[in-house]
């Protein structure tokens, strides 16, 4: 093919570079950096149970082509694919399940920096935070299973809503974590970092799992494999899983999972067909008031509505087809999904309706089509340089009916909005990488999106809130009819990475890259509030926000492995947001938020001096700000600060500032994996997250969080395992999760004055601003006993467990 004159001339000044090389392997052969030891790396320290204790040597390395688009295939063990950022991460399945977590989506954590927590029921989604960014749900963190994104747009609760709660950790074969928006492959909701998980496409043997624990946890899971079926291998698993919590009103959880492959051939060239099947129903202990609890009005553990909770599930019908041909690799996925999601909160209790209190319903219900294909080929060389070009197509389409409702208990009495939304992208990808010297290797790429959102509203007269008009009689807020319309964007995302080396067991990374978010489509057609009327009695005008916000980043670092078992990587970065403007589901409006940026540093080590011992050990320091100046909350504050408010205190926390709420400044992790495959094991995982500042101003703030997990546990050669799991082991009493914001109880001095109307509208608008947290749950352990699980022999026979006590024969 032809290559450009430019790219010759490049090609030849590098060329005379060439005594470089003398410093300069053309590969590590004793370590991969990004990757994995040959020798410990590739014995398992956990193995899931029915698994060969005797892990399988690692593979050849894959062919360049092949690792430019291919995923790991399984039978062969995960390898990892070209590593293009110091910050990029690979683990296997088993390492991911050698550490204790107490949830399927706590198993993320083992991606460097990376906090997961709850606050609202083992049901809800879980809430992260990476890099500075408090994701919420996910909306700059975009979650990938089967090649199936996790992340919903335009949803009920949250954009970007990522649920995690339907994660089997013991199928995955592995997961690939990517920070920044660095690669042309990664779209929406990339920015802080996506995490790309992969199950297993054949299961060897059969194997059940039960486990029990402190308050009322159980769960049991069984997996079976069906070869030769259909000229490939098949496999079901079934989880079945209840948990109540250490709450005053019980989560009473009940989970139902499922999953069942088909495979053949190899992840590389071959096929798969998956479906999978999910249900969750529990009550939810949002966080609790501070005050409530200091004045002995409320326990830790007790609840402020003990009606809120909700109901979900997910069903997945996906396949995926590979070939290799010569110098070309395709790759194709589709995958339908339906999810449903009912969620009853209570965040602000008796704020905005000091007779029936603040409960709301969210409600989304939707069905996901889309598909993925890419194919690569290595076309050229340029004095000897490989040329290797990637090309992509992303399609996905939402058809979706959600809405947000008032109620109590569960009683429904009016809608603040009501819709029906189709969304719908197409996104168009390239990347080419050029290997111009053994030691130089450049990336360069970009993406294409475009999104097309048509909003409708069923809002009607009969349930539109009814609120209080100036002359004493009640007018309907139906702003439904003026609230829809149809909006589209397009951006364009270049990508560049530089990858030198290595010199001495090290390489060097720079990477730069343009991303993006897409935000509720509601908030972009949005023209009136849904909840408030003008002192006019009209409606008050709402700023609709851009369907797309651009994210730009940068990243440069190193990895290095100086001595034998230790991969270390330090990497410094810094983003910018273009704007932190947002649709707040909870209130069914938008609010103003201004640019923002973070910066900061991550040091990673993993060491493993031999097969029965590992470290792990990570830290990361980030400061986030928003940028410019906060208008509108100076607007808010100096009311606040007015004569007739002033006395009342809610300026507190509501001056105008730079601060990121709930931006994480501090994240550790520290992680013991000892044990062979066969006999005794354990491990201890650590992990803190620094106080932060919980309002703009910075006047609120919360506690830091450490905790310790602990397991300790004895396999058998026959595939039995008994293990034994604590977590919070020193019992620590700090927060889960933190945030401050107004709020109102009947025990306040201010709710009766705002009843009264005594107190001024400004500040009964706000109310008593607190701290209002989740507490850590309180120290916990768990029993898991698995074994083989074999149809043809039903009854296995059971462990000899007097041999863990045994003197080992000399």
């Amino acid at each position: 093919m032809h290559v450009s004159s430019a790219a010759v001339r490049l090609a030849s000044i590098l060329a005379a570079l060439a005594p470089l090389t003398a410093l300069a392997q053309t590969a590590l052969p004793t370590i991969q950096v990004g990757a994995h030891r040959a020798a410990p790396a590739t014995r398992s320290h956990a193995p899931a149970p029915g698994r060969s204790v005797h892990a399988p040597p690692q593979p050849p390395r894959a062919s360049p082509i092949v690792a430019a688009i291919a995923r790991p295939a399984p039978p062969a063990g995960p390898t990892p694919p070209p590593i293009t950022a110091s910050s990029e991460k690979f683990f296997t399945g088993q390492e991911v399940n050698a550490l204790p977590f107490a949830r399927p989506g706590d198993a993320l954590e083992i991606v460097p920096g990376l906090v997961v927590t709850q606050h609202s029921g083992e049901g809800k989604a879980n809430q992260y935070f990476l890099r500075g960014f408090n994701l919420d749900h996910g909306t700059d963190l975009a979650l990938y299973l089967d090649g199936m994104p996790l992340n919903m747009r335009t949803h009920g609760h949250a954009q970007g809503y990522a649920d995690s709660n339907f994660l089997i950790p013991e199928l995955l074969s592995y997961v690939l974590a990517r920070k920044g928006p660095y690669d042309a492959q990664d779209g929406d909701f990339s920015s802080a970092g996506s995490i790309y998980m992969q199950y297993n496409d054949r299961i060897d043997k059969g194997y059940f799992q039960l486990t029990g624990g402190s308050f009322a946890y159980a769960r049991a899971l069984a997996v079976a494999p069906y070869q030769d079926f259909a000229g490939g291998s098949t496999y079901g698993a079934v989880e079945a899983q209840y948990y109540n919590g250490p709450w005053e009103r019980g989560d009473n959880m009940r989970r139902l999972n499922s999953v069942l492959r088909w495979s053949r051939g190899t992840q590389e060239d071959g096929a798969s067909v998956t479906f999978m099947g999910y249900a969750n129903k529990w009550y939810g202990t949002d966080q609790i008031p501070s005050r409530a609890v200091s004045a002995g009005l409320l326990s830790r553990w007790g609840t402020m509505d003990p009606t809120a909770g909700g109901a979900t599930s997910r069903f997945s019908l996906s396949s995926r087809w590979s070939q290799i041909e010569g110098n070309h690799a395709t790759r194709v996925e589709a995958y339908v999904v339906h999810s449903t999601l009912d969620l009853y909160s209570t965040y602000t209790y008796f704020l905005g309706h000091q007779d029936l209190g603040d409960q709301i319903r969210q409600f989304d219900y939707r069905t996901v089509v889309g598909l993925n294909a890419q194919h690569a080929i290595r076309w050229a060389d340029v004095n000897g340089a490989p040329i290797e070009t990637r090309v992509g197509f992303q399609g996905r389409y939402d058809d979706i009916r959600l809405g947000l409702q008032e109620s109590v208990r569960r009683q429904l009495y009016d809608t603040l909005s009501n819709n029906a939304v189709g969304e719908g992208s197409i996104g168009l990808w390239t990347d080419t990488a050029v290997r111009w010297t053994p030691w130089l290797k450049t990336v360069t790429g970009a993406r294409f999106d475009y999104y097309n959102a048509a909003v409708s509203s069923l809002q009607t007269l009969v349930d539109a809130p009814k609120l209080a008009a100036s002359t004493g009689l009640s007018a309907f807020l139906l702003t439904g009819p003026f609230n829809q319309g149809v909006k589209n964007a397009a951006l364009f995302s270049p990508k560049l990475s530089i990858i030198v080396g290595p010199f001495y067991k090290t390489e060097f990374y720079a990477n730069y890259g343009e991303g993006f978010h897409s935000t509720d489509a509601r908030g972009a057609v949005l023209q009136f509030s849904t909840a408030e009327l003008a002192d006019n009695d009209g409606f008050v005008q709402a700023a609709s926000i851009p369907l797309l916000v651009k994210s730009r980043g940068a990243e440069i670092g190193a990895r290095a492995k100086f001595i034998e078992g230790l991969d270390s990587s330090i990497s410094l970065f810094w983003l910018n947001l273009e704007s932190e403007n947002q649709f707040v589901g909870d209130s069914g409006t938008t609010i103003f938020g201004r640019p923002s940026r973070r910066y900061g540093i991550e040091l990673v080590n993993k060491y493993a001096p031999n097969a029965w011992i590992r470290f792990d050990g990570d830290v990361a320091l980030v400061q986030a700000r928003y940028r410019g100046v906060d208008v509108a909350q100076t607007l808010a504050w100096l009311d606040l600060m007015a004569p007739d408010a002033l006395p009342y205190g809610t300026f507190l926390g509501n001056a105008p500032g730079n601060y990121l709420s709930n931006a994480i400044a501090v994240t550790a992790m520290g992680g013991l994996e000892m044990g062979e495959t066969t006999g005794w094991f354990g491990a201890l995982k650590y992990r803190y997250f620094g106080a932060r500042a919980l309002t703009e101003d910075g006047y609120f703030n919360s506690p830091a969080t450490g905790t310790l997990n602990a397991r300790v546990g004895y396999r058998w050669a026959d595939g039995w395992r008994l293990q034994f799991d604590a977590f919070n082991v020193f019992n620590s009493r700090s927060d889960q999760i933190t945030f401050a914001y107004g709020s109102l109880l009947p025990s306040d001095p201010l709710y009766a004055q705002c009843v009264a109307g005594v107190a001024p509208a400004q500040v009964c608008g706000v109310g008593v601003m607190d701290r209002h947290f989740k507490p850590l749950e309180p120290a916990a352990v768990r029993v898991t006993l698995a074994g083989p699980l074999n149809f043809e022999q039903p009854i296995a026979r059971l462990p000899d467990f007097a041999e863990p006590f045994s003197r080992p024969s000399n």
